[in-house]
């Protein structure tokens, strides 16, 4: 099949007896398995995207997935010329954060080396061996990254980006939510837990380290990925009041903090076996420890001057506004559009996705391609530029109704790639999700979008968006551009800063004490922001009044 990528899309014609992975083999890709293709180890995980019928039945070993999901090492086609098309789930992506720069802060971290013994505060792990290194993991609903990091300089030996094999739960935290606690219960932490496995074997490999010399692990995400993460049961965040257990606990006085530590050979993680896993604290709600961790990574401990916004894009987008001695926070349930899912030709920021568009004289699109090689689809920056430049030539209505009443529009013929009415539909709604929990936060402290100072923008989508594009199509507050600093992968950052800092998870505790939880869904107008936010035409620069919605 000319024109794909060898990750995407590959069609198979095989004879009797062979599997999915045998092709795999044949097209040279790479299709993640542990256990000799048994089936055991659970970690071949494709997602047929055609032709699923000619497959045979699934197996007891398949048994925790949903179509369109199989094993490869279990789907044998049927022994006719039909064509199958599959995707491994388990990819590497773009790395979506630069490599930090030299520490200038003091490293401070909670595992330290004195007198030839390890320790993990006052807990002695064991006598030195070699080296001393942590890991900060983001594990995000859509992708992961992790960070290896020299705990006694500071300085970071390398980070990995990948794709978050959990995709066969769900698109969404909610259905991630519905998946864990269903029969499924527990593959999806196993799942998880056997990528990342597979990625720090080679991790250490590459830099000599042997897995006891990791003696520390930071993890952060929303609250369902961090609670999936630690094995707990994540069924109270998705039912009112959208609460993990820990959240629970503390409110109940039974535990002083959300925050979570267990031994890495509790979670099976590949480190020493002794080595500490820290969740760091949540929010509150669907507002994670990946919020916590960005509000370090943005300085909102150092309580800056005038008025500042934290604008964290994702599956779940998350928003933070401070000022006039408030700190209030809003999660927005915005969905995977903008990351790869719900439009036909989206997908993540790996090779082959369109990370801009520009409107040629003739009409057609001049396009910035990952990898520089063959367009496959677009990711969320290129979605933005699209949209925007549609909207700029008239050829799309604020309303998405694209000129002569189209039902596609061609985006890169000779590859096929389209953007549809049902794609502009799934981008709308993504989009207004975003705008409700910015309009709800500014009106309800009281300023306008031109009252702002400093806009953050967080999420390694949010690195490569064009501010003004995303302003004219109602995706950001309309901030001047001036005031907009993008930070990448914030929860990363703020991630590795609390692995090298005892004294920032002691501030990083008080600062989340302090936060206004907002509900969006209980503001008396939400559904009408709501239908509004669809449109893409820019948001109000003006705040107006509104009630408290604080939670």
């Amino acid at each position: 099949m000319p024109g794909k990528s060898p990750e995407r899309g590959r069609e198979a014609r095989r004879a009797a007896g062979r599997t999915l992975f045998d092709e795999a083999d044949e097209l040279s890709l790479q299709v993640p398995t542990s256990c000799r293709r048994t089936g055991r180890c659970r970690e071949c995980v494709v997602e047929v995207t055609a032709g699923a019928e000619h497959l045979s039945p699934p197996s007891p070993p398949e048994s925790f997935l949903r179509p369109p999901f199989r094993l490869a090492c279990q789907a044998e086609p049927h022994p006719t010329d039909a064509a199958v098309e599959f995707e491994v789930v388990r990819r590497r992506l773009r790395i979506v954060t630069p490599e930090p720069e030299r520490r200038t802060a003091p490293v401070e971290p909670m595992v330290r080396a004195e007198g030839g013994v390890v320790r993990w505060g006052d807990a002695e792990i064991e006598h030195l061996r070699g080296g001393v290194h942590g890991l900060a993991i983001d594990v995000g609903t859509t992708t992961v990254v992790l960070e290896l990091v020299d705990l006694q300089s500071g300085l970071t030996l390398e980070l990995v980006a990948l794709e978050n094999p959990q995709r066969f739960g769900g698109s969404d935290v909610m259905n991630r939510i519905s998946y864990d606690s269903g029969p499924g219960r527990g593959e999806l932490r196993h799942s998880l837990r056997k990528g990342l496995n597979h990625e720090l074997r080679a991790l250490y490999g590459r830099h000599g380290i042997d897995r006891r010399e990791v003696y520390e692990i930071v993890v952060v995400g929303n609250s369902t990925m961090r609670d999936i993460f630690f094995g707990l049961d994540v069924a109270p965040i998705g039912e009112r009041p959208y609460k993990s257990t820990t959240e629970l606990e503390l409110l109940e006085g039974a535990r002083p903090s959300t925050e979570l530590v267990a031994l890495s050979h509790e979670l099976g993680l590949w480190s020493h076996p002794q080595a500490r896993v820290w969740g760091a604290p949540l929010v509150a709600g669907h507002v994670g420890a990946d919020v916590a961790a960005d509000l370090i990574a943005a300085g909102f401990r150092d309580r800056p001057d005038g008025v500042t916004m934290l604008v964290d894009v994702g599956t779940n987008t998350e928003v933070v506004l401070a000022g006039r001695g408030r700190m209030l926070a809003a999660s927005c349930p915005a969905g995977p559009a903008f990351e790869g899912g719900e439009v036909t030709y989206g997908m993540q920021a790996g090779e082959g996705a369109i990370e801009s568009v520009r409107t040629r004289p003739d009409g057609s699109f001049d396009c910035d391609v990952i990898g520089a090689g063959e367009a496959r689809g677009l990711c969320g920056s290129g979605l933005v530029d699209l949209l925007a430049e549609l909207r700029r030539s008239g050829r799309m209505t604020p309303k998405g109704v694209f000129a002569d009443r189209a039902r596609e529009v061609s985006v890169v013929p000779e590859a096929g790639i389209t953007l549809s009415r049902a794609d502009g539909s799934a981008l709308a709604q993504a989009k207004a999700a975003n705008s409700v929990g910015q309009q709800v936060l500014l009106r309800e402290l009281g300023v306008g979008a031109g009252e702002v100072d400093r806009l953050y923008l967080a999420g390694g989508f949010a690195r490569y968006v064009d501010v003004p594009n995303a302003v004219e199509i109602g995706f950001l507050a309309p901030v001047p551009a001036e005031r907009v600093v993008k930070l990448g992968n914030a929860s990363l950052r703020g991630a590795r800063e609390l692995l090298l800092s005892v004294p920032a998870r002691r501030e990083l505790e008080l600062l989340i004490r302090g936060v206004e939880h907002m509900e969006l869904e209980t503001a008396p107008d939400f559904f009408d922001l709501f239908v509004d936010g669809c449109q893409f035409k820019p948001l109000p620069a003006s705040g107006t009044g509104g009630g408290s919605l604080a939670a």
